[in-house]
C-alpha cells in the first residue's frame, strides 16, 4: 500500500521550532536546508510510486523520504546499516527529509527496505531522472550561467577481485559448477568428482592459486580445455543453458579461445588467444560481467562528468554538475562528447563553450559541436617534430590559401579542388629546404598538398599557441578538484557495488549529493554577504515559529477571540505562498 506525505503542504506550526533560533538556523544553513527547500518538494515520487499497489499490502515506507533516503545515502557514502541509524537519530536527516514525527512508522527503516528501494531505482533507471530534476532546479534557484562548462571523466572501480587470466578461467568454471550443484544436483553428481574438487576446493587449496610463470600457458590450456568440456557435455541442457553461469562460459571462450575442427577426425582442438588478441570488452570476472578494461587505468568503468564554471574571480557563482554518464571502461572519451551536447541541450543546460582534454577535441567531434552552436576548446592531438616546419607554421588567407611559407617565401601558384590544396613553390627559393613539409613535384618546383581537415588542424595548432588559448583553457584544471571531491566526499571511485546499474545508481545520486553540497556552501557564502536565498521552507518557519509564541502567549491571557484572527492570518499566509 502506497504512503506518500504531502511536503508542499506548509504547516501551521513549525514542527521543528523547538530547537532554538541557533541550531534552527545551523540546519537552514547547511545541506539539509537545501534538501528541504529546494529537493524534497520536486523529487519524482511518481516514478517510484508506480511499483507498489496503491491498495492492498502493508503500507509502504513514506516514499518522498525513501527517495530522498536514497540520494544522502551516496551523498555520505553511507553502508545499509549507517543509514539505518541516521535515518532514525539524526537530526539534519529528519530536517532534511521532514520527518516530523518520532514514531517507528516514521523515523524508523530498516536494511530491507532500503534494499528494495534501491533495487527498484536501479533496475527502472530511476536515478537519471533524479539527478536531472535537481540539477535542473538548483540551477533555476541560483540562476546558474550553463554557457561556461568543462567535461572529463573518472575512472571507478566496482566491488570485484582483479583476477589474472588463469583466475578468470578457474572462477567462471567454479561459479557455474556451484551453481550447477545448487539447482542441478543431479547432474552434478553424475561428473568425475576429482573433476569438480579441482574447482571447488577451498581457495588456499586451489591449484590454481599460486601458478608459477613457467607454468601459466601450461594452466591456462588445461582451463580452455576444461571450459569447452563443460560447454559441450552441458549444451543439449536447456535448463543449464539459460543459467547465467553457463552463459559466462561461452562469452569466455568466444572472447578468450579459438575453437578449431579437424575435418579429417571430427575433433575439436580448444586455442588460446594471446593477450593482445583479447579485446578490452571481454569478461574481467565473472562476479561483475559488465565491467571492462583500460589499457593505462585498468578494470572496472568510466564516469563522464560535466560542470559548470565560472572566469569572473570576482563575483562568485555556484558550479553545478550538469551531466553525469557511466559507461565501460575500454570506451574512447572521443564518443561522449555529442552525446553530453546532446542531453543538456535537451533539457536547457547546454553550453556555448566546452573545455576538454585532447581526447574529445578530434576534428570530427569539433564539427559537429559546432553545429549544435558549442565551441570546444580543446589541443590537437599530434604534434610535428622537433626541427622541422609543419602546416601550421605556413600563413593562411581566409581562404585557405598559403600566403608565405616559414621563411617567408611566397608560392608561384596555388589551387584548389573541391577540399584539397595545392601550393607550388620554386625549387630555386626553397630548394636547399629539408625542414618543409612539400615534396618535390618535378625539376622547377615542390608542392604543399593539404585538405580542409588539416587546414582546421593546423589554424587549432596555431591558435594553441596564443594567450587567449591559454587564458581560455586554464580553467579546465578545475575539474580535476571536482572528481576529487566526488572521491573523497562521496566514494565513487571505489564502490560497493557490481554491476552497471548498480554502479550508474550511484554515480547518479554521489553526483546528486556534490550539486547539493555545494549550493549549500554557496548559500552560505550569499549569506555571509547578507544576500540569502531562503527556500519557502525556511521564510515560512520563521513566521509560523513567531506567529506560534505570539498564540502561546494569547492562551495564556485566555485571549482565544485574538487566538482563532490570528490563526486566520497564518492561514491566508500559507494560502499565497507569500
Amino acid at each position: 500500500m502506497i504512503r506518500i506525505k504531502d511536503h508542499k503542504t506548509r504547516y501551521m506550526f513549525d514542527p521543528f521550532g523547538n530547537l532554538g533560533k541557533k541550531r534552527k538556523k545551523l540546519l537552514e544553513d547547511s545541506w539539509a536546508g537545501i534538501f528541504r527547500d529546494h529537493v524534497l518538494p520536486i523529487l519524482p515520487v511518481n516514478l517510484l510510486s508506480e511499483h507498489f499497489d496503491e491498495n492492498t499490502g502493508r503500507p509502504s515506507n513514506e516514499l518522498v523520504a525513501m527517495m530522498g533516503a536514497m540520494i544522502l545515502q551516496q551523498m555520505h557514502d553511507l553502508t545499509d546499516e549507517e543509514t539505518v541509524s541516521q535515518f532514525a537519530f539524526n537530526i539534519q536527516w529528519h530536517y532534511a527529509l521532514d520527518i516530523t514525527s518520532h514514531s517507528d512508522n516514521d523515523s524508523y527503516v530498516c536494511p530491507k527496505s532500503i534494499w528494495n528501494t534501491r533495487h527498484i531505482m536501479s533496475s527502472h533507471d530511476l536515478y537519471q531522472p533524479v539527478f536531472e530534476a535537481v540539477a535542473d532546479s538548483l540551477a533555476k534557484v541560483f540562476k546558474v550561467d550553463s554557457s561556461l562548462q568543462r567535461l572529463d571523466s573518472v575512472h571507478v572501480f566496482s566491488n570485484m577481485r582483479h583476477l589474472g587470466r588463469i583466475g578468470i578461467f578457474a572462477k567462471t568454471i567454479q561459479k557455474f559448477l556451484t551453481n550447477l550443484k545448487r539447482h542441478h544436483r543431479d547432474l552434478f553428481d553424475a561428473m568425475d568428482k576429482e573433476f569438480t574438487d579441482r574447482y571447488l576446493r577451498k581457495e588456499e587449496e586451489s591449484i590454481f592459486s599460486m601458478v608459477k610463470p613457467s607454468e601459466s600457458s601450461r594452466i591456462l590450456q588445461a582451463l580452455g580445455n576444461d571450459l569447452f568440456f563443460l560447454i559441450e557435455r552441458f549444451s543439449s541442457h536447456k535448463d543449464v543453458t539459460t543459467m547465467t553461469s553457463y552463459q559466462l562460459m561461452v562469452r569466455l571462450l568466444r572472447e578468450q579461445c579459438l575453437v578449431e575442427e579437424d575435418p579429417d577426425s571430427q575433433t575439436k582442438t580448444v586455442i588460446i588467444k594471446s593477450n593482445k588478441e583479447v579485446a578490452s570488452d571481454s569478461l574481467q570476472s565473472p562476479c561483475d560481467p559488465d565491467a571492462t578494461y583500460d589499457g593505462h587505468k585498468g578494470k572496472g568503468y568510466q564516469v563522464q562528468v560535466a560542470e559548470t564554471y565560472s572566469t569572473d574571480m570576482e563575483k562568485e557563482e555556484l558550479s553545478l554538475i550538469t551531466y553525469v554518464e557511466v559507461e565501460g571502461a575500454h570506451k574512447n572519451d572521443s564518443d561522449a562528447l555529442i552525446p553530453y551536447i546532446e542531453a543538456t541541450i535537451e533539457r536547457e543546460l547546454a553550453p556555448e563553450q566546452v573545455l576538454a582534454d585532447t581526447a574529445y577535441g578530434g576534428d570530427c567531434n569539433c564539427a559537429k559541436a559546432k553545429g549544435l552552436g558549442v565551441e570546444v576548446v580543446s589541443p590537437c592531438s599530434g604534434r610535428h617534430t622537433k626541427g622541422h616546419y609543419g602546416l601550421v607554421d605556413f600563413t593562411f588567407s581566409l581562404d585557405g590559401k598559403v600566403v608565405v611559407c616559414p621563411r617567408g617565401y611566397a608560392p608561384l601558384k596555388t589551387k584548389k579542388e573541391k577540399d584539397a590544396f595545392n601550393a607550388i613553390f620554386s625549387s630555386e627559393t626553397c630548394g636547399d629546404c629539408n625542414e618543409c613539409p612539400a615534396r618535390p613535384g618535378g625539376a622547377k618546383s615542390k608542392y604543399l598538398r593539404y585538405d580542409t581537415k588539416e587546414l582546421r588542424l593546423a589554424r587549432r595548432k596555431a591558435f594553441e599557441k596564443t594567450t587567449e588559448f591559454l587564458d581560455k583553457y586554464r580553467f579546465r584544471a578545475g575539474i580535476e578538484a571536482t572528481m576529487s571531491q566526488l572521491d573523497r566526499r562521496t566514494g565513487l571511485k571505489h564502490l560497493r557495488v557490481r554491476g552497471m546499474r548498480a554502479v550508474r545508481f550511484c554515480a547518479f545520486l554521489k553526483a546528486t549529493g556534490i550539486n547539493i553540497l555545494r549550493a549549500a556552501a554557496f548559500k552560505c557564502g550569499q549569506n555571509e554577504d547578507d544576500s540569502p536565498i531562503r527556500g519557502p521552507f525556511s521564510v515560512l518557519c520563521t513566521l509560523s515559529s513567531v506567529l506560534h509564541t505570539l498564540i502561546m502567549l494569547l492562551k495564556e491571557q485566555f485571549r482565544f477571540d485574538l487566538v482563532v484572527r490570528w490563526r486566520n492570518i497564518l492561514e491566508v499566509c500559507l494560502e499565497f505562498q507569500f
